[in-house]
């Protein structure tokens, strides 16, 4: 295995056959889903190569969804779970490794690959800086969105990029026959979602303004609302339910698989800058997205969704290395926005003709 270069110059897009490729993006559930475009741009590439994917153990089912992908490789989260997959992709001898991530744990394991070729960030875009020493090609990605620069990545191993960027998961069959009967025992149907929740609370709207959101959407359109929320996030959903008379939502709590198929089959999902937004963009599915102190035109869904944003301040426009605001309570960007602004941007998505083909609730 070579060790890691302390000087590194960068050559050339490599134009070699590769016959067993890895991807390193080990999390999280938006940056998974923006990172999935580079798989049909692989395999477009390389049709006969096999295409391994190391993500952390908690993603691993949607990952397993994603055409185009031969294996994904699931890290446990120990110490034994780290060695395990690290002797793992050292045994599968690639001849190419990316890392999509650009932190010590992902770049180690693309190291840890034995690949020829390990492309990753440079030191100045790499989101920890140390992690540039462990690939024998460091990219300045190019691009202004975050899907485009994990693509300039996949460019450099010889990926063709489609145009637009495709989202090739499949909707878990089982799953979505389960989800589907479950809502149909409660008179659901039609619906749309809301996801109150979100990694960090400068990226939440209040839960109770979400509730009201419920209210009116029942009062408008007579549209039932299922609220999504992850584990440890019951919070959330109860006060936003709490705040919905005289709509009863439902706060469903779904494991991964469940909320591809629950947002697959909704008309419209509704939330922050969080993975179920993300993902349900990449299904097809509209939504609405709300944005406060994070850059939309870097991190918004895709490939198309409605974005409601009142300001987003310039220095938080400069991300050095992919950071953002990750505060512990309301931003004031989010809190401007108003139920208003949420109903004016779900009635535009209704007057989506493709949206209004689905609505068989009767207006």
């Amino acid at each position: 295995m070579a060790s890691p270069q302390k000087r590194i110059a960068r050559a050339s897009v490599p134009i070699a056959n590769h016959n067993r490729i890895l991807a390193v993006r080990l999390s999280s559930l938006g940056d998974l889903v923006h990172t999935i475009p580079v798989v049909p741009a692989l395999r477009s590439s390389f049709a006969e190569a096999e295409i391994h994917w190391v993500v952390d153990e908690r993603w691993s089912p949607l990952m397993q969804l994603v055409r185009g992908i031969d294996h994904v490789v699931p890290l446990r989260g120990s110490i034994s779970g780290y060695l395990h997959c690290m002797k793992q992709i050292r045994d599968a001898e690639y001849s190419c490794a990316i890392d999509f991530q650009g932190i010590y744990r992902s770049a180690m394991l693309v190291w840890a690959s034995g690949a020829s070729l390990r492309i990753g960030r440079d030191v100045d875009s790499a989101r920890e800086r140390g992690a540039a020493r462990f690939y024998s090609e460091r990219i300045s990605p190019s691009g202004k969105h975050v899907a485009e620069m994990s693509m300039s990545l996949a460019e450099h191993a010889g990926a063709r990029p489609k145009i637009p960027m495709q989202f090739p998961i499949d909707v878990p069959v089982a799953e979505a026959g389960r989800v589907r009967e479950e809502l149909k025992a409660k008179g659901i149907t039609n619906y749309i979602v809301v996801s109150p929740g979100g990694g960090w609370k400068s990226k939440c709207w209040p839960p109770e303004r979400f509730g009201a959101l419920c209210a009116e959407v029942w009062n408008r359109y007579g549209i039932p609302t299922v609220i999504n929320i992850a584990p440890g996030e019951v919070e959330f959903g109860n006060v936003a339910r709490a705040h919905s008379h005289p709509a009863k939502p439902i706060v469903y709590c779904p494991k991964l698989r469940e909320l591809v198929a629950l947002l697959s089959g909704a008309l419209l999902v509704v939330g922050g800058d969080t993975g179920p937004v993300h993902l349900a963009a990449a299904l097809g599915t509209p939504v609405v997205a709300l944005f406060g102190a994070t850059n939309a035109a870097r991190n918004g869904p895709l490939p198309s969704g409605v974005v409601v944003q009142n300001s987003c301040s310039s220095d938080l426009l400069n991300y050095r290395r992919g950071d953002y605001l990750r505060g512990r309570s309301y931003s004031p960007e989010m809190l401007s926005i108003t139920v208003g602004q949420l109903l004016n941007a779900i009635e535009q998505q209704f007057n989506n003709p493709s949206l209004i083909q689905q609505r068989s609730y009767g207006l």
